[in-house]
């Protein structure tokens, strides 16, 4: 290393030595231990590096300020009557500075170190906060949820209002159709619940026990009413019995109250058994609550309602041999109503949730796996708009209803007005 570079008292400031510069002022003396501990010196840091510094410098016998650590820096020897300088360090506790600029402290003529360092220069600089880094296998399909789930959100409170609201429409088939569309509407809506306040706020244990609990509740109450509307169409085509020889309160009991028993004991279980959860890998978001987490304890209430879709598909097809030999028959009236139920067929596939069964398992890693994350990310959280849009806006009953209230309202209006009324 150069000897250090002095700016002499003639210059009419203080002289300035470059505080990097430490051997030049030790370089005239030959002595074995200050080269060792020099050498030591070099190897070291901070503090550390400061007290080999000045253990080298007990064997000088010239005046000047001794090896100084304020905390900060470590400034070197320094002649007496000098400011020493030092770079601005480039960054302190997480703060990044502008190193560009120095730090100065100067050493008195009496080899003694003034009270303070002047650190004025030293500013920190202002970083923009660095974009979150954007996963498309994960945060994209999250985005997709909830836009989708908002959309099926208001799909479907808008449909249940207007099978509700109309008495032409209240009968079996509707009411069923209005219960799987609350178990749409409870379900999306904790799940952008859950979302939002995961993002926002940190939730409670108790307030996340009691969130998650109900979801897994009507997620499941969701399958179960698809096994009802299965059960009803199957009574209904293959038994050839009327679906209101089961009344609904027997339909409520297997929509509503099945779930209860497998939530019920996953309730129960996963405070013993869920702590195992797999958390290698959580999800993007910070899961606080283990109860959000997936464990092999979800198996109680995933069996039930993989069952379920079985069942469901079972009855699909046992629903479309039937229809497809009532179609072989003569053409009657009755075949060709027959013939109008199968080309619903496709319709039943939403309604009897298959399209889970398409999407329960795919690629785990590559190009795949995030084009099959993407795609059923829109399939599910849109399952509620398709259901709403086909069983209740698309349907001929319900337009007719809503087109028949029209013309009445219209008509009343002009009367009112004292308007001729046109049909």
């Amino acid at each position: 290393m150069p000897p250090a570079t002095l700016v002499p008292d003639g210059s009419g400031e203080p002289p300035y030595v470059d505080g990097a510069n430490l051997t030049g002022l030790v370089a005239e003396n030959p002595s074995l231990g200050v080269e060792g501990l020099l050498a030591l010196a070099l190897n070291a840091s901070g503090a550390e590096r400061c007290r080999l510094q000045q253990q080298a410098e007990e064997l000088l016998q010239d005046v000047a300020c001794p090896s100084f650590f304020d905390m900060v820096s470590c400034w070197p020897r320094t002649p007496p009557g000098t400011l020493a300088v030092l770079p601005c360090f480039a960054e302190l506790k997480g703060v990044q500075y502008d190193s560009s600029q120095n730090a100065t402290r100067f050493c008195s003529h009496d080899g003694t170190w003034a009270n303070y360092t002047d650190y004025d220069r030293c500013q920190h600089i202002d970083q923009p906060s660095p974009l979150p880094s954007f996963e498309p296998e994960i945060e994209l399909p999250t985005l997709i949820y909830f836009v989708g789930y908002s959309i099926s959100l208001a799909a479907l409170v808008l449909a249940v209002a207007v099978l509700v609201y109309f008495k032409d429409l209240r009968c079996l088939r509707n009411t069923i159709h209005v219960n799987l569309f609350l178990t749409y509407i409870m379900s999306s809506s904790l799940w952008i619940l859950i979302l939002s306040l995961q993002i926002t706020v940190k939730l409670e244990d108790a307030g996340c026990i009691f969130l998650v609990t109900l979801f897994h509740y009507f997620s499941t109450t969701n399958f179960f009413w698809m096994l009802v509307e299965g059960l009803y169409l199957y009574m209904l085509v293959v038994q050839t019995f009327s679906g209101d020889t089961l009344r609904f309160r027997k339909y409520a009991i297997i929509g509503w109250g099945g779930p209860l028993i497998f939530v019920g004991a996953w309730a129960i279980a996963k405070p013993f058994f869920g702590s195992s959860a797999n958390l290698e890998h959580p999800n993007k978001l910070e899961i606080e609550c283990s109860w959000m987490r997936e464990s092999h304890i979800d198996w109680i209430i995933q069996g039930p309602s993989c069952a379920v879709l079985v069942i469901n598909l079972i009855f699909l097809l046992r629903i479309m041999w039937v229809l497809i030999t009532k179609l072989r028959s003569a053409n009657t009236v009755e075949t060709r109503q027959y013939r109008k139920a199968s080309k619903a067929l496709l319709v039943l596939i939403p309604l009897l949730g298959i399209t889970y069964l398409i999407v329960i398992y795919g690629p785990d890693g590559g190009v795949g796996s995030h084009i099959f994350a993407i795609t059923r990310a829109i399939l599910l959280s849109t399952q509620g708009f398709v259901v709403s849009l086909l069983y209740c806006f698309l349907n001929s009953e319900v337009r007719q209803t809503l087109r028949h209230h029209f013309y009445r309202w219209r008509d009343e209006r002009n009367i009112l007005s004292g308007k001729p009324c046109f049909t």
